[in-house]
């Protein structure tokens, strides 16, 4: 089954060492795989890691994903004991010399520089990875569950599309069948036979645009990252049938080959979304 490049993904739990994390992918059509990262402060060093899940499971689109940790942000209090201590002796010191009275409160000693500060819980990467990682993966699941169920409804579509197109064919092949029938007994030289058939047989073209409406349906018939290849049958298409319209010397045969080129333009849309 073929996968459409637009979808979305998320997940959200609690991380042991993190606290509450959410993480969001959502991509959109691109020539290749291109992976945009918004992480969260000090998670640089994890980029390649992720970049690395997210690549085992999508193949091409523009994937931007997000990470948003809820971490808790209560600091540690840390207070300098052996510094205190070298105040507090000194104090004592000054009091004995000076004769000082007065004892020093404790909101005085806390105040004092370098004695108390304030440190944030530093995260080791190397036990957050393990647990991230089930994360990332699953969020990507959720993406790549998302990109087929648009790829099995522009799956159909395509189907659709070459099915009409086929069917087109199997006219524009009868109907030049019956014009030729018609014309050539009326032109009365074999040279102008040869120059009516060199300028309008179309027989080729509807071999090789039938070849490749055919190649078209077996290659969306066997799935995968097709994209691109379906995008080339496309555009192989599109020139042979501006060639028969081009060579047609029936109106009804014109018609129907308009009618078939915009048949091949609505797929090359939609092929532009297809991993």
């Amino acid at each position: 089954m073929i996968k459409s490049m637009t979808g979305f993904g998320s997940q959200e739990a609690k991380v042991r060492y993190l606290g509450k994390v959410s993480i969001e992918m959502r991509s959109t059509n691109h020539k290749f795989l291109d992976i945009v990262f918004h992480l969260p402060g000090g998670f640089l060093s994890l980029e390649d890691r992720i970049k690395k899940e997210i690549e085992s499971q999508t193949k091409r689109g523009r994937v931007v994903c997000s990470i948003n940790i809820d971490q808790d942000k209560s600091a540690q209090v840390g207070i300098n004991k052996e510094l205190l201590k070298k105040y507090i002796a000194e104090f004592r010191n000054i009091q004995k010399e000076f004769r000082i009275q007065s004892e020093m409160g404790l909101d005085t000693l806390i105040n004092l520089p370098g004695i108390l500060s304030l440190a944030q819980k530093t995260l080791d990467k190397e036990s957050i990875w393990p647990h991230l990682k089930v994360l990332v993966n699953k969020a990507a699941q959720d993406l790549v569950r998302a990109r087929k169920k648009e790829g099995k409804a522009i799956y159909a579509y395509l189907k659709g599309q070459i099915r009409t197109m086929e069917s087109g064919l199997g006219v524009v092949s009868s109907r030049f069948k019956k014009v030729i029938k018609h014309r050539l007994p009326q032109i009365d030289s074999d040279e102008e036979r040869v120059s009516f058939l060199k300028n309008n047989d179309i027989t080729e073209e509807l071999d090789r645009l039938t070849f490749h409406a055919q190649n078209f349906g077996n290659k969306l018939a066997g799935g995968g990252a097709i994209g691109k290849e379906l995008d080339f049958i496309a555009q192989e298409m599109q020139r042979e049938a501006n060639t028969i319209g081009a060579k047609s010397c029936d109106k009804v045969i014109s018609a129907r080959v308009v009618q078939i080129k915009s048949q091949i333009e609505k797929a090359r849309e939609q092929i532009q979304n297809v991993e």
